[in-house]
């Protein structure tokens, strides 16, 4: 039997191709939109694409089941009752699956979605019995799925269904199977979610808390309370998936845009996100620009900050950096992407167009601030969980989340200070405070990495 887990970096989305080369047939479980993988796989190894299976409608990326079906003419399949309004094939529990040494079969284990299911993989030229199980949503390495996605008039049912699923589907399983589940550490689809990338069922009973519980009463006031942060691209998503993925022939043109191209179509209402570092940003920077670089989990945060309909240009570093960029944005459905700054902010700034700089406040300039007592908005930025560990002395707590939706309550021509992990987020929420009219934000350069660095303790 052919296996391969296929990993989405930051995202931390794996797929799956399955195959028999003696067969010359495979499977392509929960693909990537970027699908040219899975044709040099089907290529190099001789297998043909006979089935795409999704294990659910995805919350946090777009499948490539549209773009996988248009190149190999592989039916998709869905678990029973799905709402998808393409035309696919439906798996019931129990079905099987077989072709050559493979065999799959079909569990429905609702709890992430209502229509969730999970795929049993026997190899047949090993043994009769199952090797490892494949749990979508429902079981990760180290954390279990959240239930809330399908919407609050549902939780409760979800709640249920993924005890059910969890502790009588997969309870009636042996320990010794390998579970590959659909996403790993960077996935907001759960939280606490490990950096390996398999594991087995009895390792996940025994060191999980969560299925630990002596019934569905603990398990309940466990799991139904407080969630991941659901990004504003979460909505896009599930209603691209479920209603069918444009083929990336049909997005916008990629285009090289000079100054004037650059800055005509910002002037009719683009979103521009700039990828540089925060001190290229900081340095000079398009009035208006969200900054959001070019790092591992850069897709989480452009959900959580972008609106997925917003018109798109990037100042990037160069050509290669906007192919790379554009390959995130259409993971994630945002597909309205107008081009990118030719020259980058060298030709903007030599073309005479106007600029702004977001200056950054070093850890020993806000310690000497605080000494004096002068620094009077110093704004944490991160999660609750992280400012549990720590925090500046004499900060507050709103949360990134909190401020992008407007509840930071401070007047917009004082000074704020932001302050994260490393200086990231900061910069993003500085950029943003920005466009919305505060004229005297900074970052603390470095975030509470440096500020630690420098030899200044915590609060907690």
């Amino acid at each position: 039997m052919y296996f391969k887990q296929i990993t989405v970096p930051g995202l931390g989305c794996n797929s799956y191709v399955i195959g028999c080369p003696g067969a010359r047939q495979a499977v392509v479980v929960d693909p990537k939109r970027d699908v040219q993988e899975y044709m040099d796989i089907s290529r190099d190894e001789g297998m043909k694409i006979t089935h795409i299976i999704e294990t659910h409608v995805h919350a946090d990326h777009v499948s490539g089941n549209q773009e996988l079906k248009s190149r190999t003419g592989a039916p998709i399949y869905y678990g029973a009752g799905t709402p998808v309004t393409f035309d696919h094939k439906e798996l019931k529990e129990g079905e099987i699956i077989e072709f050559g040494m493979v065999k799959l079969e079909i569990i429905n284990t609702p709890g992430h979605t209502p229509n969730s299911i999970s795929l049993l993989v026997t190899d047949k030229a090993r043994s009769d019995q199952p090797e490892l199980i494949l749990t979508g949503d429902l079981l990760f390495v180290g954390s279990i799925g959240r239930p809330d996605l399908a919407g609050q008039e549902v939780l409760e049912e979800q709640v249920k269904n993924l005890y059910t699923s969890l502790y009588e589907k997969l309870g009636r399983l042996p320990d010794y199977l390998e579970v590959f589940p659909a996403h790993g550490q960077g996935s907001l689809c759960g939280k606490g979610l490990s950096a390996k990338d398999s594991s087995t069922l009895g390792y996940e009973r025994r060191t999980q808390p969560v299925l630990q519980f002596s019934g569905f009463d603990e398990f309940h006031a466990d799991i139904a309370g407080v969630f991941p942060v659901r990004p504003k691209s979460f909505t896009h998503i599930i209603s691209t998936n479920a209603n069918g993925v444009p083929l990336l022939e049909r997005c916008p043109m990629e285009q090289t845009l000079n100054p004037d191209q650059f800055d005509k179509i910002r002037a009719q209402g683009a979103t521009l996100i700039d990828t540089r570092d925060t001190a290229a940003f900081g340095g000079f920077h398009i009035p208006g620009a969200i900054n959001i670089g070019f790092e591992k989990q850069m897709a989480n945060w452009i959900g959580m900050v972008i609106d997925p309909a917003d018109n798109l240009l990037l100042v990037v570093d160069d050509r290669e950096r906007y192919d790379q960029m554009t390959t995130e944005l259409h993971r994630i459905g945002y597909d309205n992407i107008y081009g990118y700054l030719s020259g980058g902010m060298a030709g903007w700034i030599s073309s005479g167009m106007p600029i702004e700089s977001l200056s950054p406040i070093s850890a020993h300039d806000l310690k000497a601030q605080i000494d004096e007592k002068q620094a009077e908005n110093i704004v944490d930025v991160r999660t609750p969980e992280e400012r549990a560990q720590g925090f500046i002395p004499a900060s507050q707590h709103v949360p990134m989340t909190e401020i992008l939706a407007g509840s930071l309550d401070l007047p917009k021509d004082k000074e704020v200070i932001l302050v994260c992990g490393t200086g990231y987020r900061a910069n993003i929420v500085a950029s943003h405070l920005k466009q919305q009219g505060f004229s005297h934000v900074h970052g603390l350069a470095g975030g509470l990495t440096a500020w630690q660095n420098a030899g200044f303790s915590l609060s907690d």
